[in-house]
């Protein structure tokens, strides 16, 4: 791995809103870096490591949403401690044992060094064991959401799929996404700084909690 820029120190996650640093490393689906993705969403997601029940449960569920995923316009790339070769033979046996291809690229990062400057891991972690970090970042390289799991713990594909939309939303309308929020639900209107607006309310509520329509 090579062609880090401005790299951050390795202390803790990456802030949202940062411009994630570039990278570039080997994958099941050759070399692949960071900018590669410019223009388009991406989904980033480590996992603790190849051939572990949870991991593997989550390959075939994010395998199987691929397709909800491309709808929209978000790539899937994912990252793990093990080498390439190990990865070559989980995929297969992935493929074998689910009937399911996993058509994106998993990186190998068998130093931790993307895990280390990416805050996925401690900078003095010596293994991968705490693993399971999902970065949402936008079309301009930088990170909008993030979610860590335990490694006892799997993700949920309907919850990566609606933040995923929520983000997308409050990028294309002037709005805000309400909790259990999902896509065609009403948002919610970003309140007005004026004082003049909340005392014009009808109640004392409706400047600061208005539902929207959602504009898809």
């Amino acid at each position: 791995m090579d062609d880090y820029t401005k790299r951050p120190t390795p202390c803790g996650p990456a802030t949202l809103g940062d411009l994630l640093p570039n990278f570039t490393a080997r994958t099941t689906q050759g070399v692949k870096s960071l900018t590669d993705f410019r223009g388009q969403w991406l989904i980033l997601f480590s996992h603790p490591a190849d051939f572990t029940p949870v991991c593997t449960s989550e390959f075939v569920a994010i395998a199987r949403a691929a397709d909800r995923f491309a709808a929209l316009g978000c790539n899937l790339m994912a990252l793990s401690v093990d080498s390439l070769f190990s990865h070559f033979a989980w995929i297969k046996a992935i493929h074998q044992k689910f009937d399911v291809k996993i058509g994106f690229p998993l990186i190998e990062d068998p130093t931790l060094e993307i895990a280390r400057a990416y805050g996925m891991v401690d900078a003095d972690a010596l293994d991968a064991a705490s693993v399971r970090t999902t970065y949402f970042i936008d079309p301009e390289g930088r990170l909008r959401a993030s979610t860590c799991y335990p490694a006892t713990v799997g993700r949920s594909v309907e919850e990566m799929l609606r933040l995923l939309a929520a983000l997308q939303r409050t990028d294309a309308q002037a709005a805000l996404v309400p909790a259990e929020w999902m896509p065609g639900d009403d948002l919610l209107a970003v309140p007005s700084l004026a004082l003049a607006d909340v005392l014009a309310a009808d109640s004392a509520t409706d400047w600061f909690y208005a539902p929207v329509k959602d504009g898809g």
